[in-house]
């Protein structure tokens, strides 16, 4: 697994490439905490790269969605293969996380 982040217009843009798993969950996790330390009250992480994610990566996402709300802030999914989004859907997550088909979506900037 490979992250980055950038900042865009005021946002925090987190972009995850690979397999998010038990063993590279964690630098995930430092990814967005690092970012919501930052003070963005919107974490965007780009998940259009990965290829699998099991529990661990969700329950990483799963924290940094609390660590969202309890500032007040946003932490919106882009981009999620159907292979991804599927795992959500069977963890029935959808509807807890905002989903986004693109991080141009969700910078506001139409579909991408």
């Amino acid at each position: 697994m490979d992250v980055s982040s950038r900042q865009e217009g005021g946002r925090a843009v987190v972009t995850v490439r690979g397999e998010v798993d038990l063993y590279t969950s964690p630098g995930l996790r430092d990814a967005l905490a690092a970012a919501f330390a930052k003070k963005n009250a919107v974490v965007i992480v780009d998940l259009a790269d990965v290829t699998y994610m099991d529990s661990s990566g969700i329950a990483t996402l799963v924290v940094a969605h609390g660590t969202a709300k309890k500032s007040s802030g946003r932490l919106v999914l882009a981009g999620l293969s159907d292979r991804v989004r599927e795992v959500f859907k069977l963890a029935r997550l959808e509807s807890v996380f905002e989903l986004v088909p693109s991080v141009e979506a969700a910078l506001g900037r139409g579909d991408g």
